[in-house]
């Protein structure tokens, strides 16, 4: 006699509302799947990108308000809306008895700085279909934690300085780091004004990596790499006062924290 037929593979099951967990904080982040049948997502007016399974990251703001709301507009016309509460946070604010310096550039400074920013800005815009956002995040590297972010100063007067839009882990110079998550090598290169040697990962979802200070670059754009993958080596090139990693990660227009990434090292 013939075997029996094998069955066919289940159709993975599809929500009817969305499903959703993450840090729900200001820096944090979230990631799930949209209601079946959603034609565009949202999170507050920003589209969000949807994998082949329905799937999403976004993310929060280190001055992201008290409330968001997840929305999907659906094939059938309607509209499903979640609203979510967003915790703030104290964050390490400095008051020092000092005047801001004038933010104002130089013309010549500009001139060398304008070109590098663009780069960073165009890498930060491609889509490579990564999709290493849906990971849990490991260490880049490990080692002492010599800024956190948030950091903030406010000068006399009350002007308020840029908070501090990363990590800095110093584990000592030429140390290797390696990928947090799966992604794809949108910028590699060495040289700039402030960041010296930059390395930016892309993770999918709109969420991206930034490594900065590089003393050795082991990656080079468009390389595909897998979460774990020794991508570079701690230096203190660019702006920097010492050897350390500087790891910023951002989405869209939003700086979020590592550490609700990671957790404690």
């Amino acid at each position: 006699m013939p075997p029996p037929p094998v069955p066919p593979e289940p159709e993975p099951t599809r929500p009817a509302d969305f499903v959703y967990s993450g840090e729900l904080t200001q820096g944090g982040w979230i990631k799930g799947q949209v209601p079946f049948g959603t034609r565009n997502a949202f999170l507050n007016d920003t589209p969000l990108e949807l994998d082949s399974s329905d799937k999403f990251f976004g993310a929060f703001d280190r001055d992201a308000g008290g409330e968001a709301v997840l929305r999907a507009e659906m094939e059938d016309g309607s509209v499903k809306t979640k609203t979510l509460t967003i915790t703030r946070r104290e964050w390490n604010i400095q008051h020092v008895n000092v005047a801001k310096r004038p933010s104002g550039s130089s013309e010549a400074w500009w001139k060398r700085r304008e070109p590098e920013w663009l780069a960073i800005k165009a890498a930060r815009e491609k889509l490579t279909g990564a999709t290493g956002f849906s990971q849990d995040f490991i260490w880049p590297v490990k080692g002492r934690i010599s800024g956190h972010f948030g950091r903030q100063r406010i000068y006399r007067g009350g002007e308020a300085g840029s908070y501090h839009s990363g990590i800095d882990i110093a584990p000592g110079h030429g140390v290797p780091f390696v990928a947090p998550a799966d992604g794809v090598v949108v910028l590699a290169r060495t040289g700039f004004s402030l960041e010296g040697g930059l390395i930016i990962i892309d993770h999918g979802g709109g969420l991206n990596s930034a490594f900065l200070h590089a003393s050795k670059l082991m990656v080079e754009e468009g390389d595909q790499v897998r979460q774990g993958e020794h991508i570079g080596n701690v230096g203190s090139t660019g702006r920097s006062t010492g050897p350390h990693l500087h790891w910023g990660l951002k989405w869209r227009e939003a700086r979020l924290d590592p550490l609700l990434f990671v957790g404690p090292m």
